[in-house]
């Protein structure tokens, strides 16, 4: 009688105990046995040991459990421990193989092992079969498992006519480059043949023409030629649900298969966590990745370039990270931050155009190489929205990128779907734009067959009656596949559908008809209670089973008592097609669909949902944790309370849980929203926002304006919606803003009536700031002693609320002050010393930007502060610092020759064995620390710092005996790098050509331009 396989495998335990100890000490010499287990196994990804058969074996004996022991690991699939030969041994036993009819027979005697799933074994038995997979057929999942069965097959001896190894990887990695576009066109395509016409036209390729080259007059037909006038980007919008994406993919894919030998793309989507649309960088690393992959003989450069994105992308957050830190504090702020932010946005600016035009150059070169004639380089960017505000700092910096590509590459074409064009001052030509409207009649037709409305007669009436929103056509489809089964349903349906009327009317109609289409769906669910939740549901952004208890049931008529009956109707809530996941235990109704819905007017339901809303309120705010606070925030809103109430109940962090809410509000609502969480709103949420959050959102407007040069266009934005109120930002931002103008002495005047206006309505932290800001100006007018009284009045102020930091940082601008006077008095150095040593370091560590300008400002006074200072927060990690730092240590090693080996081994040290050495006479690295050479000092701080021992480093140099005083001013120059704002103070660290030997009397103290 034959042993079950769950009992073969109990008496097989104790056996394997025992091989497992008589093997100990023994030769690891393999056993015929054993190798032919191995070779049975060697072209299975998993196997079950039990099962596994030898060629010629009628069944399996399970003789591979014992054989292969010490030869696999274990995996789980489907439920089941496999397990899975490791990979040397697979190398092994592959190689080892008779030939390739040993491999066959191999696979065939374990065919029962693969043959329901899909694998490399099935290629590779295919392979071995004399049948060679043809590549360009393939999908990404298939042409995985055929470069596995490559690499497997080409290890055994004597096999030949395979497809080639690198020929499989680069279809493999185009593949997956076009699946997300594959993805958007999964179903059938309809209509919009006058917007592909469009976007072809657009790009260069004629419909029966798709090769024919460039003619436009505003590019240059030569690749080298003068710089271009810029070509208009060109952007599609239209509402939620219109199909923008999948046009743009449609148009895309059509392009590359048409387009002869090829077509350079990127396609960009924002939405992928991978990218940052506030981190332009990140998308020319994507933009070099395709292109890698597109022309594989200059993969390796575009790799690199790629990978220095990635530099500039750490360093740009460390820079980023810092101007927010300065803009946290009044007096940072005013001082520090904006001079800082408007400093951050031309580095990044600069270092994204370099790359970016060294991308377009080898892409010159990689299309002249394969002989192409003057292709266009389609740059697609979907998901763009967020960054399309007026004065978006991206807006500008991802215009600065197009125009570089342009002027190396004149066949760029960049198309953007989002938000219809918004003006911004740094484009130079309007763009072209397609507005998506509703689907034709013809296409809608076809949406409805492809969606499963297979009656012609059927598809027509709907059509007619739905419209042309594709979203209206596939909740129609859904509601018309439900009534199928009824015997006169599909005309019920039809009938419930109100006849389209007058254009006026038509969103109207759009939104009446989904409201019914909907119902119509949800009328189909068996079960009534579950029926009964789902369109109530919809105001909430997760439901779970305690959420249905305590939130959804009594509103909807329905008594849960116990969380057992609550989990009962979530198992069911949860199979419904218009619902998702949305974590453990969680879900929430589709986006697309919510979206539209809450828009509606709902009748006996608006009651009902808003019943259920003030009840998630209750319910989330008697609950701990940022994500209920967020919630319950989101329903006060959703129910309209008072902005400035909702206000009282925010808490720092709750954000991240925010995002994208403005949405499903009303524009006073989502005014709040887009105040707290920055960025810009459309016309209509400022138009209805209240004068408050008018004012803040209108200030981060004019904030990333001036941060990019553009005072004019921020003046423009400050002469709306007046009077502001006392304690407005916009007092501030309307003296800097006129300052940057040249009309000082109105800024000046501005900020002194704001100041007094501030401390008449009590608006001490408005006050505190301008104060700051007059003192500024008054410094730049020369007028230090009006500078000097404002700045001590402004430490008072801070120290009277108890800011301890605000008056550290009033307190710093006076120290900045005097340092600039004649004779400079040192008692706000040490005031500043003093209370940077008095404040705790928890308390430091919140504002990393102050206190490493602070240390940088009194290192002389007080050197201790330095090595504090770096114990507590650290080194700027960005390359600003690191440069700063390098050229310091190159400096004090050409001064004093003697500190050569001190500062090799330190820098040796933190570096670690990966640091880049050049093989001279004088060993690794030696003699190139004065230079920028192959040994770059600064390159040696980066990778200091990707290690984590920057800080260690720095701490290491104070101690140097340099008598120059070099290093100690490099490194305190360091700490206050990015944050010296308008008063940058100059070692001789960060300018060589100015620096002083000072002997051993201590370190220099840098002057003052």
């Amino acid at each position: 009688m034959s042993t079950k396989p769950s009992e073969a495998r109990k008496i097989f335990t104790a056996r394997l105990r025992e091989e497992l100890r008589a093997g100990e000490g023994h030769s690891h010499e393999v056993s015929d046995g054993r190798a032919a287990y191995r070779e049975a196994a060697c072209l299975l990804t998993h196997f079950d040991p039990m099962l596994l058969r030898l060629p010629g074996e009628d069944h399996a004996t399970g003789g591979a459990v014992l054989e292969l022991l010490d030869d696999c690991t274990t995996m789980g699939v489907k439920d089941r421990a496999v397990w899975s030969l490791k990979s040397d041994v697979r190398d092994e036993a592959l190689r080892g193989l008779a030939g390739p009819e040993a491999a066959r027979l191999a696979l065939e005697s374990n065919l029962d092992q693969f043959q329901d799933e899909p694998g490399p074994e099935r290629i590779a038995l295919a392979c071995l079969s004399g049948s060679r997979p043809r590549l360009a057929d393939q999908s990404p999942g298939e042409l995985a498992d055929t470069l596995q069965a490559l690499l497997w097959l080409s290890r055994v001896p004597g096999m030949s006519g395979l497809p080639d190894v690198d020929e499989a990887q680069h279809a493999l990695e185009r593949a997956r480059l076009l699946q997300p576009l594959e993805r958007l066109v999964r179903e059938p395509f309809q209509g919009r043949a006058h917007e592909l016409d469009e976007l072809r036209d657009y790009v260069g390729i004629p419909a029966d023409s798709a090769a024919a080259p460039l003619d436009d007059p505003a590019t240059d037909s030569s690749w080298t030629g003068s710089r271009t006038v810029p070509v208009a980007p060109l952007v599609i919008h239209g509402p939620g649900g219109m199909g923008k994406s999948t046009l743009l993919a449609k148009f895309l894919l059509d392009s590359i298969d048409d387009h002869n030998p090829g077509l350079p793309f990127a396609y960009i989507d924002f939405e992928r966590p991978t990218l940052s649309i506030h981190e332009p960088v990140t998308l020319i690393a994507e933009i070099a990745r395709q292109l890698g992959i597109q022309y594989p003989a200059h993969r390796a450069e575009l790799d690199a370039l790629a990978d220095e994105c990635q530099q500039a992308a750490r360093s740009q957050r460390e820079g980023q990270d810092r101007v927010t830190q300065l803009h946290q504090l009044a007096t940072t702020r005013s001082v520090l931050g904006r001079s800082s932010s408007q400093e951050f946005q031309v580095l990044a600016t600069a270092r994204e155009t370099d790359i970016i035009r060294r991308v377009a150059d080898v892409l010159v070169r990689a299309v002249a190489a394969e002989d192409q004639e003057n292709p266009p380089f389609v740059l697609v960017v979907d998901s763009f929205e967020e960054a399309q505000y007026r004065g978006s700092p991206v807006l500008g910096r991802m215009w600065a990128i197009c125009v570089a590509i342009q002027n190396v590459y004149p066949g760029l074409r960049l198309v953007v779907s989002g938000r219809a064009s918004v003006d911004h001052p740094a484009r130079a030509v309007m763009p072209r734009q397609i507005e998506l409207h509703e689907l034709d009649p013809q296409a809608a037709v076809g949406l409805l067959a492809s969606c499963g409305v297979k009656d012609p007669d059927v598809a027509r009436v709907l059509a007619d009656r739905v419209g042309g929103h594709p979203l209206s056509l596939k909740l129609a489809a859904r509601a018309a596949t439900l009534a199928g089964t009824e015997a006169g349903s599909t005309g019920e349906l039809i009938r419930s559908l109100p006849a389209r009327r007058r254009q006026f009317f038509r969103r109207v109609d759009q939104m009446l008809v989904q409201g019914i289409l909907y119902d119509r769906i949800l009328n189909h669910i068996s079960n009534l209670d579950v029926r009964r939740l789902a369109h109530p549901g919809l105001v909430l952004r997760i439901i779970t089973p305690e959420i249905i208890k305590d939130v959804l049931a009594e509103p909807c008529g329905l008594r849960v008592e116990t969380l057992d009956d609550a989990r009962l109707l979530f198992d069911e809530l949860s199979r419904l097609d218009l619902v998702e996941p949305a974590g453990p235990e969680a879900v929430r109704h589709r986006a697309d669909v919510r979206a539209i819905m809450l828009r509606l007017p709902g009748g006996d339901h608006t009651d009902v949902m808003r019943a259920v809303e003030r009840r998630a309120v209750e319910y989330h705010a008697a609950r701990d944790g940022l994500e209920a606070r967020a919630e319950e925030i989101y329903h006060r809103l959703r129910l309209d309370e008072n902005p400035r109430s909702v206000e009282e109940r925010w808490l720092p962090g709750i954000e991240r849980f925010l995002t994208g809410a403005q949405q499903d509000m009303s524009p006073r609502a989502a005014g709040l929203l887009t105040a707290k969480l920055g960025g810009g709103a459309p016309d209509n949420v400022m138009a209805g926002a209240d004068q408050e959050d008018w004012e803040r959102i209108a200030a981060q407007e004019v904030e990333d304006l001036l941060a990019q040069g553009f005072a004019e266009a921020a003046f423009v934005r400050l002469a709306e919606r007046r009077p502001w109120t006392p304690c407005s930002p916009l007092h501030s931002l309307l003296a800097e803003t006129l300052n940057r103008l040249g009309r000082r002495d109105e800024a000046r005047k501005a900020a002194s009536d704001a100041t007094a206006s501030a401390e008449g309505a009590g608006c001490a932290e408005q006050q505190l700031e301008l104060l700051l800001l007059s003192a500024r100006l008054a410094e730049d007018a020369g007028d230090l002693a009006n500078a000097d009284r404002d700045l001590r009045v402004a430490e008072d102020i801070a120290v009277g609320l108890g800011q301890d930091l605000e008056a550290m940082g009033a307190l710093l601008a006076r120290a900045r002050l005097t340092a600039g006077a004649e004779g400079p008095d040192s008692e706000a150095d040490t005031q500043l010393a003093q209370r940077l040593r008095l404040l705790p370091d928890a308390v430091l560590a919140d504002q990393p930007a102050l206190v490493r300008a602070v240390a940088s400002q009194i290192y002389a006074q007080d050197p201790e502060a330095l090595d504090h200072t770096l114990e507590v927060v650290g080194l700027p990690a960005d390359d600003e610092a690191l440069e700063t730092l390098g050229t310091a240590i190159r400096r004090a090693a050409s001064r004093q020759p003697a500190l050569l080996g001190t500062l090799m081994d330190i820098l040796g040290d933190a570096a670690g064995p990966t640091q880049p050495q050049e093989e001279d006479a004088e060993g690794p690295c030696q003699g190139t620390i004065q230079s920028a050479g192959p040994c770059n000092t600064t390159e040696i701080l980066r990778l200091a710092r990707d290690r984590g021992t920057l800080d260690g480093l720095a701490r290491r140099l104070l101690a140097v005996r340099d008598r120059s005083g070099e290093i100690i001013a490099g490194v305190a120059a360091a700490m206050g790098a990015g944050a010296h704002g308008r008063t940058k103070r100059r070692s001789s660290a960060a300018h060589p050509a100015e620096g002083n030997d000072y002997g051993g009397n201590g370190p220099a103290r840098p002057g003052r331009p």
